[in-house]
């Protein structure tokens, strides 16, 4: 599978608009949590392939090289760690988060309410 690079097709367009290229990594396995988990702090292969549970290190080096490759994480001395651009889109994808975790609640609520 091609990286889905802005301006070339990529799952769901053909002409690959920008946000398309970027749902379509977000949508890949374990990208968004790889980015998640550097948020925090640099952390060497091993570390990483931890906090991602059951991720094979196949798909882990998979994954980073797309990540290095389009600008939204880095390697140095103390391991991956998330480049200017990557801390940007984790900024964005943060509040995500804060809403995925109301929104289950409501579900669950709703759930509860129905029984």
């Amino acid at each position: 599978m091609a990286i889905p690079f802005p301006g070339q097709a990529v799952r769901g367009s053909t002409t690959g608009k920008p946000i398309m290229a970027l749902l379509d990594l977000l949508g890949r396995t374990w990208a968004l949590g790889i980015l998640w988990h550097l948020n925090k702090q640099s952390l060497t292969f091993r570390e990483l392939q931890s906090c991602c549970e059951k991720i094979s290190p196949t798909l882990l080096n998979s994954r980073l090289k797309e990540l290095r490759q389009l600008n939204l994480v880095t390697h140095n001395e103390s391991g991956y760690c998330l480049t200017d651009m990557g801390q940007e889109l984790f900024q964005i994808i943060l509040p995500l988060g804060d809403w995925s975790t109301q929104w289950a609640a409501d579900l669950n609520q709703e759930q509860n309410n129905d029984t």
